[in-house]
């Protein structure tokens, strides 16, 4: 809970000081935002680095530490809540936080993505199946 708090706060003060609370952000501020995250989710849950790295290659490490690394990233970004992929809200975060040059393919990809945990109990297990579906629908624009 506190790394939530934590995270929410940096990133309302990123968007505040860079005034674009009603725009998208741009590349540079995006790839801060998602270093800051990638940084709370591996203290929080400790994947290995190659792991992590890998994923942006469509190299899906099985492990419980990778699978709730993506749960944590997901979570922070508000696309999973409690297992359940939030695939509406995720898509109304794009308009408002991706840059759109990315924002259109980000946003089908989670539209087809949005039934990709259905019967998957596991938290993490859920993230890491919504993860593995927004690569393989949106590769070339995919971050973790």
């Amino acid at each position: 809970m506190i790394w939530r708090s934590f995270l929410v706060a940096a990133l309302g003060t990123v968007l505040l000081s860079s005034n674009m609370v009603e725009s998208a952000a741009t590349m540079e501020q995006l790839a801060k935002s998602s270093e800051m995250m990638r940084t709370v989710c591996m203290g929080k849950t400790k994947p290995a680095l190659d792991h992590v790295e890998g994923l942006g290659q469509g190299k899906f490490a099985e492990g419980k530490e990778i699978m709730c690394y993506a749960n944590c990233v997901l979570e922070m970004m508000g696309a999973m809540r409690k297992g359940k992929i939030n695939a509406d809200g995720a898509i109304k975060q794009v308009d408002m936080l991706i840059p759109a040059e990315i924002g259109e393919p980000t946003k089908k990809a989670f539209d087809m993505c949005r039934n990709a945990a259905d019967g998957v109990k596991n938290n993490c297990e859920a993230a890491y199946a919504l993860v593995k579906c927004l690569y393989k629908n949106n590769p070339k624009y995919f971050f973790a």
